[in-house]
This record gives structure tokens, C-alpha cells and sequence, in this order.
């Protein structure tokens, strides 16, 4: 069976619930090792009474960190930061075949002094590459042109030559496939002819570019408003999204549960739930779903 290094996420949110929990499942499918301490561990488990079971693999040291449930804290924000550098580095090493993060808070990043907005903005500067970020499930992915920036900057972000550049990075990644992927416009009705913008002309023309390098219509422009419908979401597997909401809200209304989240175009494979740390059931002992996380776990095998 494959070994997956499991970032343990924010303390004082719901990962180490989670992966508590789904523990006896997910070790009939996988090797699992959990980048947590012995200590920081047990005082999660007795906080959620949990047992924590004798062959809970763990992995590496620490900066001390007290648990508290549902509270952004610099100290939890270093800590998860430090169990993903663990994962990284155990598959860099290729002590293990994947890595499978839960949730962290990102303002708790910024209060410990981290200088990246999330894990694939932290992958992309480690390895040197432009990791995508694709999210979804065996009934539609979504990857993300631009992913945690303000929305007033997505406009800057658009360029057919970058354009160009992420287009064909995905379609490698996705196996170079011959189904057609859609690509959500920017603006209202994909701008109506330049009334209600112009960014449209750019993605067009990266568009045309590429298909004609790949030799087929394989990316086909979307008016947003409409790409989720059943009508048109049935035509596609695959789609790209200028900016994260408008592509996650739409993906989360349709398949929150099943949905993860995958990093492309690195060396090494990362999954993640779907998810965030869901600060207000963490240590309530609440029924929490586990879908994504088994979902997370079985595409890390799979890839």
C-alpha cells in the first residue's frame, strides 16, 4: 500500500477530529502517517474523547502549541505551517508517495509570520513551479486561474500569454485528454461584445492560440452565468475559472461533500478536503462528514 504524509491542519479546528476518526478506514486503503506530536496529539484526543489507536503513525517535532477550539492563534497557525513542512519534506525524500492536507486558517498563517496565503501558494514557491489549483470530484473539476487574491485584482491577472501558458500546463496535467474543458468568461455575458468589458478579447485569443497547437477545439469559452446549469455542465468534466468564488461557489452549492482539492503541475501529488477548519463545531464532538477527506485520500492513491 502507498504511504500519504497527512498534514494535520489548524489544531484548534476539526482535522485532527477527522483524522481520528476515519482512521481504521483509510489504513485499509493506505499507510498513513500524520505529521503531529505525541503530546499535542493526546491532548487533542482526550479534548475530543477519542482514544487515539496503537497504530496512529506519527511523524517529527514541533513548536509547542496549546489547543484552543475555534480560536485563530499565531501559535496554531505555526504549527500546521510546521506538520506541512513535514509532509513536504517526507515526500521530497520519498518517504511517502503523496501528501493529504486538512484544513488550515490562513490568518492564523499570517499571525505567526508566514509569508504565503495558503498551501499551493506555499508548493509553488518550494518546488519553483506553477502549481495549479483544481478542485471537484469525478462529476466536475474546476481549476483556478487565480486563486486568494482580492477581486479587484483578477483583472490584472488576465493575459493571453499567461493565459496561454496555464491552459497548456492543464491539459498535460489532466492527461491531455481530447474532452472539451470550458473556460469561464470574466465579465457578465462574457462581456456582451466589450459593453460590459474587454478581458473576454484576451481569453479568446489565448483560446485560439492553443487550440490550434493542440490541433483541436479542445477549450471552449463560457458565459458564466449559465456553465453550472445541467444542460451545460454535462458537456464537461473539466473547467477553468478566472477567479476562486466564481468557480468554487457554484462547485461547492453542487458537490460541497464529495469535492476536494488537488495541486497539479509538481513533482510530488498533494490532496486536500474541500473544507475549511470549521472553527465553530472544532472539539464539540458534532457528527462531521468525512467524505472529502476519504475522497482527498483515494484520488492521492489513484494519481
Amino acid at each position: 500500500m502507498k504511504k500519504i504524509a497527512i498534514s494535520i491542519g489548524d489544531i484548534n479546528g476539526i482535522g485532527v477530529q477527522i483524522a481520528l476518526k476515519s482512521h481504521d478506514t483509510i489504513k485499509k486503503i493506505c499507510n498513513p502517517i500524520y505529521c503531529i506530536d505525541k503530546k499535542t496529539l493526546k491532548n487533542a484526543a482526550k479534548l475530543l474523547d477519542l482514544k487515539v489507536p496503537r497504530d496512529f503513525n506519527i511523524s517529527g517535532k514541533y513548536t509547542t502549541c496549546s489547543i484552543n477550539p475555534g480560536v485563530i492563534k499565531k501559535d496554531s497557525g505555526r504549527y500546521s505551517y510546521e506538520s506541512f513542512l513535514k509532509a513536504i519534506d517526507l515526500a521530497k525524500k520519498k518517504k511517502v508517495d503523496a501528501i493529504c492536507t486538512l484544513p488550515i486558517n490562513k490568518k492564523a498563517w499570517e499571525q505567526a509570520g508566514v509569508s504565503y496565503v495558503g498551501h499551493t501558494d506555499m508548493l509553488r514557491d518550494v518546488f519553483k513551479k506553477d502549481a495549479i489549483m483544481m478542485l471537484g470530484c469525478d462529476e466536475l473539476f474546476v481549476a483556478l486561474y487565480t486563486e486568494h487574491i482580492p477581486l479587484k485584482d483578477v483583472p490584472k491577472y488576465i493575459k493571453t500569454k499567461k493565459l496561454e501558458i496555464f491552459f497548456k500546463d492543464f491539459y498535460k496535467c489532466i492527461g491531455e485528454q481530447k474532452e472539451k474543458i470550458g473556460v469561464l468568461a470574466l465579465n457578465p455575458h462574457g462581456g456582451d461584445g466589450g459593453v460590459l468589458g474587454d478581458e473576454e478579447r484576451k481569453i479568446e485569443k489565448a483560446i485560439k492560440n492553443i487550440n490550434k497547437k493542440l490541433k483541436d477545439e479542445i477549450f471552449e469559452l463560457l458565459v458564466p452565468d449559465i456553465a453550472f446549469t445541467p444542460h451545460t455542465r454535462e458537456k464537461y468534466k473539466y473547467m477553468v475559472a478566472m477567479y476562486h468564488d466564481q468557480g468554487l461557489a457554484p462547485l461547492k452549492a453542487l458537490y460541497f461533500d464529495k469535492s476536494i482539492n488537488v495541486s497539479l503541475n509538481l513533482p510530488i501529488i498533494r490532496t486536500s478536503v474541500d473544507h475549511g477548519t470549521a472553527f465553530d463545531i472544532a472539539y464539540k464532538n458534532k457528527d462531521i462528514s468525512n467524505i472529502s477527506y476519504i475522497n482527498a485520500i483515494n484520488e492521492a492513491i489513484l494519481l
